[in-house]
């Protein structure tokens, strides 16, 4: 598991891998929404919360069709199916390996994201808590969908339709926490609520990619 986990690192870390494109994508959005909506802080300050998880969402999309692609290109996901790691371990390292190169450098980079949309400073703390607790079911969900549109030419739309739906309520709950912390308010139920859907998907969502893959294996 360690090995694969180090050769799908390595994979991301290349020209072309997806490594730090999120990011990139993050600061752009970042960067571009006060351009759109004006620098003004009480115009920015109330939306900032949706248009950073917003942002770290669709940098989440942007290298999920590759979680696969690559493997079933040179023929590597015949060898994992039929390998003495069970096929449900390698895609939860596959979904690790896509959060670590995805997810874990928006969680490291928000609070600067934050700053550029007049994010309040109360509100910081639970910006990076809800990214740390959100992002790893994104990158599971992303897994599913790209086991199921693998080997399909062009599938990135599809896959992108597929997995939007299935984002929707980490979007809700990882968005009202901030909310919730820039205004000082309760977070204890929407941070359950969040944390409830990752150990879900988390726990659930390895054994339907694994059976999507078995699919589209035969």
């Amino acid at each position: 598991m360690i090995a694969l986990l180090i050769r799908d690192l390595r994979l991301a870390t290349r020209a072309g891998g997806g490594f730090g494109l999120g990011v990139a994508f993050f600061l752009i959005l970042s960067a571009l929404v006060p351009f759109g909506v004006g620098p003004d802080r009480a115009t920015l300050a109330p939306v900032a919360p949706g248009i950073l998880w917003v942002g770290a969402l669709l940098a989440c999309l942007l290298s999920l069709d590759r979680i696969f692609a690559l493997d079933h290109e040179d023929g590597s996901l015949d060898l994992l199916a039929t390998a003495p790691l069970p096929l449900e371990g390698a895609v939860a390292i596959k979904a690790l390996a896509h959060w670590i190169t995805t997810g874990l450098p928006l969680v490291l980079a928000a609070p600067v994201f934050g700053l550029l949309l007049q994010l309040p400073g109360q509100a910081m703390p639970w910006l990076v808590l809800s990214l740390a607790l959100g992002t790893p079911a994104l990158s599971m969900l992303g897994a599913f969908g790209a086991a199921i549109t693998v080997g399909l030419r062009r599938g990135g739309l599809l896959l992108s339709l597929l997995v939007l739906p299935l984002y929707i309520p980490t979007l809700i709950f990882g968005a009202e926490i901030t909310r919730r912390g820039a205004e000082g308010a309760p977070i204890a139920t929407p941070l359950l609520f969040l944390a409830g859907i990752t150990l879900g998907v988390v726990a659930l969502i390895p054994l339907a990619a694994a059976a999507a893959l078995r699919v589209n294996l035969r």
